[in-house]
């Protein structure tokens, strides 16, 4: 499956829906525990401050989603990264449909993030994940994340890992 033959929503998120979307993934998985929870003002606010969702469809079904995120000085801080806050960019949540899981929609959507993040200028990427979580583990080292540290936080322990883009 192929991200292009998808029909891709990216203005105009309906919140609404993109909040179900992740309620329906998370009582799914096995470990729902690590996939984070933005409110939906949490969500507003980002929007309106140079974050982007891409919502993937085929039909009307959601097949998966991505997140940008443009780093701040904070979260750097939280991370314990010392480089400039605005060369670097945030892998929010993706989420797969449990229905496509497994048709390597997630090392998809990462290298959309990369190019997207290059064209807007940005030099590096930040991602956490749970450390038990293989699968996106997985996928960032193939799309060439280095892992750098490994801190506990409110959702609970997570890797954080950088690239260089």
């Amino acid at each position: 499956m192929n991200l292009k033959e998808l029909k891709c929503i990216n203005e105009n998120i309906n919140l609404d829906e993109y909040i179900n979307f992740r309620k329906y993934v998370k009582e799914h998985m096995e470990h729902p525990e690590w996939l984070g929870d933005f409110t939906k003002e949490d969500l507003e606010f980002m929007l309106k401050n140079n974050s982007k969702i891409w919502i993937y469809l085929i039909n009307d079904e959601i097949v998966c989603s991505m997140m940008f995120i443009p780093s701040t000085k904070k979260a750097l801080d939280k991370f314990e990264v010392d480089l400039d806050y605005e060369e670097v960019a945030d892998y929010g949540p993706m989420m797969v449909n449990p229905k496509y899981v497994g048709n390597g929609l997630q090392l998809k959507m990462l290298k959309e993030l990369d190019n997207y993040s290059i064209n807007n200028g940005y030099k590096y990427v930040i991602a956490t994940v749970h450390p038990d979580n293989l699968y996106s583990i997985n996928n960032l080292l193939k799309d060439e994340f280095k892992l750098i540290n490994q801190k506990e936080f409110k959702r609970g322990l997570r890797n954080i890992y950088l690239k260089n883009l």
